[in-house]
């Protein structure tokens, strides 16, 4: 994380229309690699696949993951744009080779949606981008809302307080003050879920809705976002950047999915006017 000045776009805030201080992260978004292409049908037992294609060559960096891919020929993409369902997917790896931040090199394998009214359209597209690489300026633009999950810090066994946030007892508590007053009544005669109790705290899945694009830079050579020194725990960036207002779930090198906002209520995107971003060291002192 750094910060910058902008130009505060919050039209309820008491400071709109002023350059104010807000925290930011900057998250590295090299580009990933769609391998396939899945059709799927909703049925009574949920969505299977009427038809899959992919790409022709095989990929050098999946070996890693997996043993190997089927090749698929040219009656496979006949099959494939002839075959009708209800959504169109897109098997997609990410290239860990293009971040320096992280020390795998292993790819990680998902699948993502693809989204358009007409399915004929979402087909050809999966058609069209197989084998290829797909950049973040495909999805967003500066001053968009994404969507982003990830996977909190894990902090392991944690007590009551701590996990809950729930009051410490008085001093002259017989027993404990790290500790809740009762599990509950005696009727009905068990624990509820709704109990603040210890237990695994963090490295839990959570998604942060509704994150501001603040800037999209996609060669940190010609527009510098490192600060002095790099990273703290993660290094130098080097591949595409996001710059987005905010925090984000997760430490530094665990991998991040950006989709389209489910409850975005923003009509008009108006892109943010950054006056000033920060690369002085984060390493203290």
């Amino acid at each position: 994380m750094t910060h910058a000045f902008i130009v505060d776009y919050r039209k309820r805030s008491t400071t709109a229309g002023q350059e104010v201080s807000v925290p930011v992260t900057i998250v590295e978004v090299p580009p990933i690699r769609v391998i396939s292409g899945r059709i799927y049908r909703k049925d009574p037992y949920g969505k299977r696949v009427v038809s899959e294609v992919w790409a022709a060559d095989p990929i050098a960096e999946l070996d890693r993951r997996m043993s190997s891919h089927p090749a698929s020929s040219a009656e496979a993409r006949e099959s494939f744009s002839n075959s009708e369902g209800d959504e169109v997917h897109l098997v997609v790896h990410t290239q860990p080779q293009l971040v320096t931040g992280i020390g795998s090199k292993t790819p990680q394998v998902f699948e993502v949606r693809v989204a358009g009214e007409k399915f004929h359209e979402r087909r050809a597209f999966a058609l069209q981008v197989l084998g290829q690489e797909l950049s973040v300026d495909q999805l967003t633009r500066e001053g968009e809302f994404l969507d982003v999950i990830g996977v909190t810090k894990g902090k392991g066994f944690q007590g009551h307080i701590k996990r809950w946030g729930v009051k410490l007892q008085p001093t002259k508590n017989s027993k404990h003050r790290r500790m809740i007053g009762t599990l509950g009544p005696h009727n009905p005669s068990f624990v509820t879920y709704r109990i603040p109790q210890a237990g695994q705290t963090g490295y839990h899945r959570r998604t942060a809705l509704n994150i501001r694009v603040l800037k999209v830079v996609k060669d940190p050579r010609t527009e510098p976002v490192t600060p002095a020194g790099g990273f703290p725990h993660y290094g130098e960036v080097r591949s595409g950047v996001v710059v987005v207002h905010g925090s984000l779930p997760g430490p530094a090198k665990r991998l991040l999915r950006f989709r389209l906002p489910i409850r975005s209520h923003i009509a008009s995107v108006e892109k943010v006017d950054m006056r000033y971003l920060s690369t002085r060291s984060k390493q203290g002192g």
